[in-house]
C-alpha cells in the first residue's frame, strides 16, 4: 500500500519519479541542481509568495486568513489586547464548534460565544454561532483559496486539497499575526505523496489516511515538513475524498500540506459560489523532494487504528484474522501508559470469534463531509442498527452539508435504522460527546484516538477506548449491529449523488463584518474569563525543582491538560490551570504551587524561603558551590521531564498552564511536534533538550541553572547545569536550546509574548 523512499527524489512532468540524477539527465535532457528543482514544488511557490523575510531559508510568512474556534480564541483575542490590538487585519473567523454544548459549567460557555461575538464586533472579524459549522468545514466552504495560507489555533488546520497552505498552532502564533508580526521558520523540507491506483469501492479516505498515518508517524519521515501530494492518482480522487486525507494529515506531525489541483477541486469552488477563488496548481517539470511516500490507492484496504494513537494501524482484514494476539498486543501497549490504575481488556470484546464493538461515531472534519455520510447511509439502507448496546451517531459537518442530505433521502436512510443524527460538533473528536460506557469501545470516523479522546477518566478508574475507521466500515459495522466488518465484504451499494451548497443558510445567521471593525462596540466578559497574571522576565540565575517525570515514549497535549469537560476553563487560566496533568500526574498541580511561593516571594522582594521553606537548603548548596552566587538575581520555578512531549492538538494551554502554576522549563529528549515547542517558547519557557539515556536528575530533584540569563543572550549551544543532590552534591551535566531565532530569545527572556510586545 505505502512504499517510504531512503533518499529524495525528483518529479519528472508530475508522473515520473527518478531518483538517480543521471537517469534524470537522460529523460529530460537537463542538468539541475537539487536546489533548483525544489523551487519547482508547489509548496515552495506559496512559501515564497507569503515570505517577507527577502531569505527563501528564513521565512517570515504573513498569513491571507486567521481561524479559531471557542476553546481557543478567547485566550488569543485576550493575550492580543493586552498587547495593543486594535482591529483584525486579516479575516479573523471565530466558530464556535467545541464548547457548543452549554449545559455545563453554568453560564460558562455561552459567556465565551457572546464574547467572541463582540470581539469580531469591535475588532473586525467573523462570527459562525454554535452548531453551524466545524470550524474546518467553514474554512473549506468559506475561506480556502488556491495558492492561499490560514493559519488556525487547531491542529487540523488543513486545507491542502483544496490548494490552501494551513497551519495549525499555538494561540500566540495568531496573536502575532494580530498585530501584523509574522511567522517565523526555516524553509521546510517537502516530501512527495506520490499517489497511483484507484481506492476499490468501499475503500474511504480514512483507509488511506491510516495506512500513510501508520507507515510514517514512528519513523518520523515528515516531522516538520511539508506532505505534497501529487501522481497521477489523485485525479482519481473526489474532492471531498482529498479532504478526508489532508486533515489526517496533521497526524503524521507534518507541518502542513499542499495538493496538486484539477478541474475537480475547480468545480469545488464553483460549486461554492467562489469559481474566481480556485487556482490550478502543479509542480513544474521538473521537482525535487527531500522524500517520497508512495501510495498504491489500489491496494489500500479497509482500516483500523486501535487504541490508543492513528499510527495504531492494522487492515481490518488482518486484525479480525488475528483478535487474540493483536489485542493482547493493544493492552500491553495500553499499560505502559497506565500502569494499573485501571484495567483496559480488548479480549473480552470477542465474541464467538469476532470483534463486537459498542458504539459507532462519524463525525467532525474528517467524518462529517457529504461523501462520507452519502456512503454510510447507502450502505445502511434497510438496515437496523439494533437495540442492543451498539449505536450509531452521525454528525454532518456543517448545516449547509445537513440539508442537502435532507433534501437528497440520505438523512432519512440513516434515520430509519436507528440511528441518530446530530448538529456539527467537534465534541466526538475531543471527549465531550458520545461518551461510551466503562470498558466500551467506540469506532470513529473521527482525527484521534488517544487516551481520554471518548470522555473517560483513567484517574477516576473510568477507561473506554477508540478505534478509528473509515465511515463506509463503520456503516457496515452498524448494519452488521457492531460485529467488526469492513465494507469492502459487503456488496456494493455506494452510489454518487451531486452537491449543491446553499449559502443562504450562513447570510441568516452567520455575522461578517467585511473587515470593519467598530471601536464603539462593548466586548462581553462574562466572569469566568480572566486576564493573565503578570509573568517575570527570565531571571540571571534559575533553580528549578523537577515536579513531574513522564517516561512513555510520547506524551500527548491531552495528557499535559485534559481535553472534554475541561474545555469550559479555557478562558480561565488560574482555573484551567488546576486541571494541568490531572490524568498523567494528579500530585503534578500541588507541586507546581508549592515550589511557585519561592517565586512569588521573590516578586514581592522577599526572601524566597519565605514562600517556600525547602528552597532553603537548596541555595545553602548553591551558596556553597558558587561563591559569587546572589540571592537577589535568583529565579525559582518548576519544570517536567518527558521523552516526547506534545503530540496531537495545537492548545496552547499544554504550555500556558503549566506556566501560570511557575513552569519555567520543559527537558525532553525531543519535542513531538513544532507547534507544542513553540507555545512554550512564547509562554516564556525554556525547551530543553537532553540526549536520550540515564538522566542526571530524577523526579522531585533540584537544578541550578547559573547565569541562564546570559547564555540564551549569548546563544550558548550547551546550558550548563547542575542536578543538587540531598547531601548537597552538585553534578554537572548539559542541557540544548535547540534551534532559537533572535525573535524567539527575545521573548523568553521579557517572560512571555505578552511581555514582548507590551515592551
Amino acid at each position: 500500500m505505502v512504499k517510504l523512499y531512503d533518499g529524495g527524489a525528483y518529479l519528472v512532468n508530475g508522473t515520473g519519479l527518478v531518483t538517480d540524477e543521471g537517469e534524470l539527465k537522460e529523460k529530460t535532457g537537463k542538468a539541475v541542481t537539487r536546489e533548483e528543482a525544489a523551487k519547482g514544488t508547489i509548496a515552495w511557490d506559496i512559501l515564497h509568495a507569503h515570505n517577507r523575510s527577502g531569505d527563501d531559508k528564513k521565512l517570515n510568512i504573513k498569513f491571507d486568513k486567521l481561524t479559531s474556534h471557542d476553546i481557543t480564541f478567547v485566550g488569543i483575542i485576550q493575550t492580543a489586547r493586552a498587547s495593543g490590538l486594535t482591529r483584525f487585519p486579516v479575516p479573523y473567523v471565530l466558530t464556535n464548534c467545541h464548547n457548543s454544548l452549554c449545559a455545563v459549567g453554568g453560564t460558562i460557555n455561552e459567556d465565551d460565544h457572546l464574547f467572541g461575538l463582540s470581539c469580531a464586533k469591535k475588532y473586525g472579524g467573523v462570527y459562525v454561532p454554535p452548531h453551524m459549522a466545524v470550524i474546518h468545514q467553514y474554512a473549506r466552504e468559506m475561506l480556502a483559496t488556491g495558492g492561499g495560507m490560514i493559519l488556525g489555533s487547531d491542529s487540523h488546520t488543513r486545507y491542502g486539497a483544496l490548494g490552501t497552505m494551513a497551519v495549525g498552532e499555538g494561540g500566540p502564533e495568531l496573536v502575532k499575526q494580530l498585530l501584523s508580526q509574522t511567522y517565523d521558520i526555516d524553509m521546510p523540507e517537502v516530501v512527495a505523496v506520490y499517489m497511483k491506483g484507484e481506492p476499490a469501492k468501499g475503500v474511504g479516505p480514512q483507509d488511506v489516511a491510516l495506512a500513510i498515518i501508520g507507515a510514517v508517524f514512528k519513523n518520523g519521515y515528515v516531522k516538520n515538513k511539508v506532505m505534497e501530494f501529487v501522481g497521477p492518482g489523485v485525479e482519481k480522487l473526489s474532492a471531498d475524498f482529498r479532504i478526508g486525507v489532508d486533515v489526517m494529515t496533521t497526524e503524521t506531525t507534518c507541518l502542513s500540506s499542499i495538493w496538486q489541483t484539477d478541474d475537480e477541486i475547480k468545480e469545488f469552488y464553483e460549486i461554492h459560489g467562489r469559481g474566481g477563488d480556485h487556482k490550478e496548481l502543479k509542480p513544474s517539470d521538473i521537482a525535487y523532494y527531500d522524500g517520497v511516500i508512495e501510495v498504491d490507492l489500489s491496494a489500500v484496504k479497509p482500516m483500523i487504528a486501535l487504541p490508543f494513537h492513528p499510527s495504531n494501524t492494522y487492515t481490518i482484514d488482518e486484525l479480525n484474522s488475528n483478535l487474540e494476539d493483536i489485542l493482547a498486543d493493544c493492552e500491553a501497549r495500553a499499560k505502559v501508559s497506565f500502569g494499573d490504575k485501571v484495567e483496559f481488556n480488548l479480549r473480552n470484546k470477542i465474541k464467538g470469534g469476532k470483534l463486537l464493538v459498542d458504539q459507532g461515531i462519524i463525525a467532525g472534519c474528517a467524518g462529517g463531509g457529504f461523501e462520507n455520510i452519502c456512503a454510510a447511509a447507502d450502505i445502511l439502507e434497510g438496515a437496523s442498527v439494533g437495540d442492543d448496546v451498539f449505536g450509531l451517531s452521525v454528525y454532518p459537518a456543517s448545516v449547509p452539508v445537513y440539508m442537502e442530505l435532507i433534501r437528497n433521502g440520505c438523512a432519512a436512510k440513516i434515520l430509519s435504522t436507528g440511528a441518530i443524527l446530530k448538529t456539527a460538533f467537534c465534541g466526538p473528536c475531543f471527549g465531550a460527546g458520545d461518551t461510551p460506557a466503562n470498558g466500551e469501545l467506540s469506532i470513529r470516523h473521527s482525527t484521534r484516538n488517544f487516551p481520554n479522546r471518548e470522555g473517560s477518566k483513567i484517574q477516576s478508574g473510568q477507561i473506554a477506548s477508540v478505534a478509528l475507521m473509515d465511515a463506509r466500515s463503520i456503516a457496515a459495522t452498524a448494519a452488521n449491529k457492531g460485529i467488526l466488518t469492513a465494507a469492502t465484504e459487503l456488496p456494493d451499494k455506494i452510489g454518487r449523488y451531486k452537491y449543491s451548497f446553499d449559502k443562504t443558510i450562513y447570510d441568516r445567521r452567520v455575522f461578517d463584518s467585511k473587515g470593519v471593525a467598530d471601536p464603539s462596540a462593548e466586548i462581553r466578559l462574562g466572569p469566568n474569563i480572566k486576564d493573565w497574571p503578570a509573568m517575570s522576565p527570565l531571571p540571571e540565575n534559575m533553580i528549578l525543582k523537577v515536579v513531574s517525570e513522564i517516561h512513555d515514549p510520547v506524551t500527548t497535549t491531552d495528557e499535559l491538560i485534559p481535553s472534554g469537560e475541561t474545555s469550559s476553563y479555557r478562558s480561565n487560566p488560574l482555573g484551567l490551570a488546576e486541571f494541568t496533568l490531572s490524568r498523567k500526574d494528579p500530585e503534578y498541580v500541588g507541586r507546581a504551587k508549592e515550589v511557585q511561593k519561592a517565586q512569588k516571594a521573590i516578586e514581592e522582594g522577599k526572601d524566597p524561603v519565605t514562600g517556600y521553606a525547602e528552597i532553603a537548603s537548596v541555595i545553602d548548596a548553591v551558596k556553597a558551590f558558587d561563591a559569587s552566587f546572589d540571592v537577589k538575581s535568583l529565579g525559582v520555578g518548576s519544570t517536567i521531564f518527558a521523552v516526547k512531549p506534545g503530540d496531537g492538538s495545537a492548545r496552547e494551554q499544554a504550555a500556558s498552564c503549566q506556566k501560570v502554576l511557575g513552569g519555567w522549563a520543559n527537558i525532553a529528549n525531543e519535542y513531538a511536534t513544532k507547534r507544542y515547542r513553540s507555545n512554550l517558547i512564547n509562554w516564556g519557557m525554556l525547551p530543553f533538550l537532553i540526549p536520550e539515556g540515564g538522566l542526571p536528575f530524577k523526579n522531585l530533584d533540584y537544578i541550578y541553572l547559573p547565569g541562564i540569563r546570559a547564555e540564551v543572550e549569548d546563544k550558548a549551544e550547551d546550558i550548563k547545569a547542575y542536578a543538587i543532590g540531598s547531601d548537597g552534591s552538585m553534578k554537572e551535566f548539559s542541557l540544548k536550546l535547540g534551534s532559537l531565532t533572535d525573535k524567539e530569545r527575545e521573548i523568553i527572556l521579557k517572560g512571555c509574548l505578552i511581555n514582548y510586545n507590551r515592551q
